[in-house]
């Protein structure tokens, strides 16, 4: 069956156990998004997602201070390509560039992300819950339904020890992104380096058949991210 991708639609989210029977439950920022912002009232249709792969076109039945309730009337099921995914991003000295990096990857259909902190990093606490919301409202935009999981590990050697396909990237390197045939059934950890690049010690925990090219020319640690989710998506 052929997948219904929605447009020219505002895309809204709530919690997986917000949804029970035909009926969807809102609260929180999405409550006022919905009532105060787009001015929404009972009898409205929107549409919203569980952040599980399913959108659903739905009624507003009623709405409070706390929470609104709405009937659900029609379903759209999405399956995952980047299910097996896993971007692996260190902090960026500039965290603006790292969270537009983090938005256009997830525009783009990137689900999992490691944020890690490489030795050049610049280590400036924990930005978790910023940079999940960063990633719902770009799910949100791009009128996605899966919301992107973000975890964060403190080494390089963490992830390398993951079980999977480790890809790293060089500009120089013989084998080129476009060679790689992405299977269904494994794990893919694609990793970035910081400004600057790996340093040493990080270099030679990296086997030289893992290290793949994306562009000819030298890319910005940002733009080497977003130009890998595009690249990938067009592999799976």
């Amino acid at each position: 069956m052929n997948e219904n991708y929605l447009s020219n639609i505002e895309l809204y989210y709530s919690e997986p156990g917000n949804f029970a029977g035909d009926l969807v439950t809102i609260c929180g920022d999405e409550l006022h998004h919905i009532t105060k912002v787009m001015r929404h009232k009972r009898g409205d249709e929107i549409y919203i997602t569980n952040g599980q792969g399913k959108i659903f076109y739905a009624k507003l039945n009623s709405i409070s201070k706390t929470e609104a309730k709405a009937e659900i009337n029609k379903e759209y099921s999405y399956q995952n390509k980047f299910k097996n995914i896993v971007f692996c991003i260190p902090k960026l000295k500039n965290p603006d560039r790292f969270e537009f990096a983090l938005e256009k990857s997830v525009e783009l259909g990137v689900t999992n992300f490691m944020v890690y902190n490489s030795k050049r990093s610049v280590k400036k606490g924990d930005k978790t819950n910023r940079w999940k919301k960063i990633a719902l409202s770009a799910m949100k935009q791009s009128l996605r339904s899966f919301l992107p999981e973000i975890n964060e590990y403190n080494t390089l050697r963490e992830i390398i020890n993951l079980k999977g396909e480790i890809i790293f990237f060089e500009q120089n390197s013989e084998q080129n992104i476009n060679e790689l045939k992405i299977l269904p059934k494994k794990n893919y950890y694609f990793v970035f380096g910081p400004e600057g690049g790996l340093d040493e010690e990080e270099l030679n925990l990296i086997n030289p058949k893992q290290v793949y090219s994306l562009a000819e020319n030298r890319l910005r640690s940002e733009t080497a991210i977003i130009n890998a989710a595009s690249i990938i998506a067009t592999l799976l």
